[in-house]
């Protein structure tokens, strides 16, 4: 099982009160640490603005957060967990994580969902569609997102999204496109998506005993269309409030959630931006459950 680490950006409160540049600045050396550490990914939220409430403090945007921390990396993978589709046009999105693709050697990952924070759907003007709306734009975006990186122009037209004849260049290095990730916890809609287009599925803040349970149903939705349900990688992002504090009692849970049967765990590694050794402490806990860091 491999280990990511999520970047903060301030969307959890960790950085209220905090000057942006000292902020900006601590981040940056979270991310190199993160890499020297040996975790496999570095990732971002894509959120506009804090949690549970929106407040007037700050929160990183996304893209722009991921692009600079290729530039001060050379190893890790990095990703969104996940962007909410709904925010931009999925052309777009191919276009930008294409050329983020090309600036870091091939080290994206596309993480995207149909988003669920409603007060910064409405706040930022894109209304609130409902939940069928959400995740059926979903399925026209990664459509469109799969064919862009694919070879040659990208023609398609849906409900949701249509393009005509675009042109996507650069490709991305990876071959045949940077991985997908689609990521949620629906059974009948989220996870057949997966299946059809991802090559990763992202459970959010499940337990092991849920991940143990999730397990069959993902690969039945696999089956389903004829996919080898081996294909489809499942990982977790874990909620910073879910992990108890260092030692023994985090170890065995990092060890619960390896022996589940998960390809990759990722989630913000808590008291990080103040506590100096809490990265180290994090990657110490991980090698103990047998997790490759």
């Amino acid at each position: 099982m491999q280990v990511g680490v999520i970047v903060p950006q301030g969307w959890t409160g960790e950085y209220d009160g905090w000057d942006p540049q000292r902020a900006w600045v601590r981040s940056v050396a979270l991310a190199r640490e993160g890499e020297t550490l040996g975790f496999e990914s570095l990732w971002v939220f894509d959120h506009f603005t804090t949690i549970p409430e929106p407040t007037d403090e700050i929160t990183f945007e996304s893209f722009s957060t991921l692009a600079a921390i290729g530039a001060v990396t050379s190893r890790v993978l990095l990703g969104h967990l996940v962007i909410c589709t709904g925010f931009r046009n999925p052309a777009l999105v191919a276009k930008m994580i294409s050329t983020m693709d090309v600036q870091t050697g091939g080290r994206m990952v596309l993480g995207i969902g149909a988003g669920w924070k409603k007060d910064e759907w409405v706040a930022y003007g894109y209304g609130f569609p409902a939940t069928k709306a959400r995740l059926a734009a979903l399925g026209d975006h990664l459509e469109v997102i799969a064919r862009m990186m694919g070879p040659g122009r990208a023609t398609f037209a849906g409900r949701y999204a249509r393009v005509e004849d675009a042109i996507n260049e650069p490709k991305p290095v990876q071959r045949p496109r940077v991985p997908i990730m689609v990521g949620g916890n629906g059974p009948e809609v989220t996870w057949r998506l997966a299946a059809r287009y991802a090559d990763e599925l992202n459970l959010d803040g499940l337990e092991p005993g849920q991940v143990r349970e999730a397990l069959p149903v993902i690969a039945a939705r696999c089956e389903e269309i004829g996919r080898d349900p081996k294909s489809l990688a499942v990982s977790l992002h874990w909620w910073e409030s879910h992990l108890p504090p260092p030692g023994e009692a985090r170890a065995n849970l990092l060890a619960d959630y390896r022996q589940a049967g998960l390809a990759r765990i990722m989630g913000m590694v808590p008291n990080c931006v103040d506590d100096a050794e809490a990265l180290e402490s994090f990657a110490a806990d991980c090698r103990t459950a047998g997790a490759v860091v």
